[in-house]
């Protein structure tokens, strides 16, 4: 048993990526979603250790380094290395795709309601359409009902 939680340990260890943030938000716990380069990145000498994240990606930071602050032009307060992961996306699915462990290939929900209050859950910012999957997590029942009548589920996905 202690050999499984060690395995689990080493496997979280190797999806950890270091990367650099934002001083200012840079704390255990906060998510974003990478946005790729900024022009003002082009002719930045730290520009490999920023932009070695996948665009689109939500990331989750997991452990702060002990490394100086540099200077951005980007981010007040400067930029700092940091350990991320990629993080699941939460999602509104049909409710007969969502098992734990499932590989699914993702579809968004073809409602066409974008007012819908359920619209970002059915339709995440960074999941794109084709991304192989799994669902890591059955949450349960979306906040509110589908109003075109579609039986959905929250589910944790991860590519």
């Amino acid at each position: 048993m202690a050999r499984e939680g060690l395995v689990e340990d080493m496997e979280e260890e190797l999806d950890t990526i270091i990367t650099l943030i934002g001083n200012e938000v840079a704390f255990e716990g906060y998510e974003f979603i990478f946005k790729g380069e900024a022009t003002e990145c082009k002719s930045c000498r730290l520009r490999n250790a920023c932009l070695n994240l996948h665009e689109g990606s939500r990331y989750r930071l997991v452990a702060l380094r002990d490394a100086p602050v540099h200077e951005c032009p980007l981010h007040e307060g400067g930029v700092r290395a940091v350990e991320v992961v990629e993080a699941p996306f939460l999602v509104a699915i049909e409710s007969r795709k969502a098992f734990r462990g499932s590989k699914v290939v993702y579809t968004p929900m073809r409602c066409g309601e974008e007012e819908c209050p359920m619209y970002e859950l059915c339709h995440p910012t960074g999941l794109e359409e084709g991304d192989k999957c799994t669902i890591t997590r059955v949450v349960g029942n979306p906040p509110e009902g589908c109003p075109k009548g579609f039986s959905l589920k929250l589910v944790e996905l991860e590519r």
